[in-house]
């Protein structure tokens, strides 16, 4: 199952988990009003996928209380440093990921939440915090990244809570979840105060205790993600293919020359001429052919592969090989063009394919981990920038009298991806993304037919 939020700016957050099977595909296909123009000279296939395309692999477990039972082990002198504190960075990072999954679910599925489902949250929260708090460390190295990480748990925990205050339903029951909620973030904010986590001067500014968050949350991230190198492919065949087509080329010229003076005889000025026309002509058609023979010789092949290591171990655990590139309708499969439910006023959409297959090798996996949670963070900035600025008036007649609104021009894309795990079938879903040309308007999940 995957999941897709929206991020700060244009950026889309696309999350999965890789389960046990060790193969695993991806397709992305991203289907784009055909009105915005673009082409592979607007937005070139290299430029999107290096500064569109972020993805990020991390240790992820179904088995919430194995870092805690490291955390346990260590404060008992039974872990070195460096692996306390790795199983504390995914203990926290676990929490991080299933309270924001959980708050989601509670906010989008507001109209039918109760106090009970509320008040399952917050003990569970509290739960895991209690659990965190049970064992602090006595070796000030160790405290210190502690109380860093409660730091920011405790920050996250109220944020998260409050912004299920904001989105609450005003029913019977507001009042009492309300409170609830707010004495909670109360407790986490004396909780920070009494421990003196964070000084006057950084409380005192919202941007100051955010970006002070934010490097609490990269310190966090770190140990549990995997480390990773890309390469591009075909650099060698493209050496090759460029050095077989320069001596075509070379040669053709050559004897083309020789035609010419042997039948114009001599060193002539028509001579010179015809040579530099055959110069220019080879200027000209030796670059077109080669890129032409190049987009033949790569179609349908990986451009990139992306390696993993295990951070602190440093051995190879996956490997990824990766496609993008502009598609037409013609080539999509029935099942994707069935997802996206075509009409006739959307065959002029551009689409833009983001293709993954990655094999892992959960045996060389961090001890007691055998899935991976991947992140791809998908920045649309380059395509707002070929939308329209200003807006269109909408007129309106309310009680007699007409009225003009401002209305920004927005544009409608079309997210369709799927999954397949192994041996499983493909999973198939579809979002909706409304984008203006300064930022995304809504992200919403379209429900398969049959599904």
């Amino acid at each position: 199952m995957i999941t897709v939020e929206r991020k700060d700016g244009f950026n889309i957050k696309i999350s999965r988990v890789l389960r046990e099977a060790t193969t695993h595909k991806l397709d992305l296909y991203l289907f784009i009003p055909g009105e915005l123009g673009l082409n592979t000279h607007v937005v070139p296939e290299e430029e999107f996928y290096h500064n569109a395309i972020h993805v990020k692999r991390t240790y992820f477990s179904d088995r919430q209380n194995l870092p805690l039972v490291h955390s346990r082990l260590a404060s008992r002198d039974k872990l070195a440093t460096e692996q306390y504190r790795l199983s504390l960075s995914l203990y926290a990072y676990q929490y991080v990921v299933g309270l924001e999954q959980s708050s989601r679910e509670l906010r989008n599925g507001k109209e039918n939440g109760n106090r009970e489902e509320v008040e399952d949250f917050i003990a569970l929260s509290q739960d895991i915090l209690k659990r965190l708090r049970r064992n602090v460390p006595t070796d000030e190295t160790l405290l210190k990244y502690y109380a860093n990480i409660d730091n920011y748990l405790s920050w996250f925990t109220e944020q998260r809570l409050l912004s299920l205050v904001a989105y609450l339903p005003r029913n019977a029951d507001y009042k009492a979840i309300k409170d609830q909620l707010l004495g909670v973030c109360e407790v986490e904010r004396q909780h920070r105060d009494a421990l003196q986590y964070n000084s006057v001067h950084t409380t005192e500014g919202l941007s100051r205790v955010s970006n002070k968050m934010r490097l609490l949350r990269r310190l966090i991230e770190y140990p549990v993600t995997l480390k990773e190198k890309t390469r591009e492919l075909g650099g060698g065949e493209q050496k090759l293919l460029k050095g077989l087509v320069t001596a075509v080329v070379m040669t053709s010229v050559s004897l083309t020359a020789y035609e010419v003076r042997e039948t114009l005889g001599g060193i002539s000025l028509m001579v010179i001429l015809a040579l530099g026309v055959l110069y220019a002509l080879r200027e000209i058609f030796k670059d077109d052919l080669r890129n032409t023979l190049w987009r033949w010789l790569r179609k349908g092949r990986p451009k990139w592969r992306r390696q993993y290591f295990d951070v602190h171990s440093n051995h190879l655990v996956g490997r990824q090989l990766e496609w993008f590139d502009y598609m037409r309708s013609s080539r999509l499969d029935e099942e994707i063009r069935t997802a996206r439910r075509a009409t006739v006023s959307q065959r002029e959409e551009i689409i833009m394919h983001y293709g993954s297959h990655s094999r892992m090798l959960p045996t060389r996996f961090l001890s007691g981990y055998e899935q991976t949670r991947e992140t791809l963070q998908l920045d649309l900035s380059l395509l707002s920038k070929l939308m329209e600025k200003g807006s269109h008036r909408v007129y309106q007649l309310n009680d007699g009298q007409v009225s003009r609104t401002a209305v920004e021009k927005r544009y409608q894309i079309n997210l369709v991806t799927r999954e397949v795990q192994g041996e499983l079938p493909p999973l198939i879903q579809r979002w909706k993304i409304v984008i203006s040309r300064s930022k995304i308007v809504e992200i919403e999940e379209i429900a398969q037919r049959g599904g």
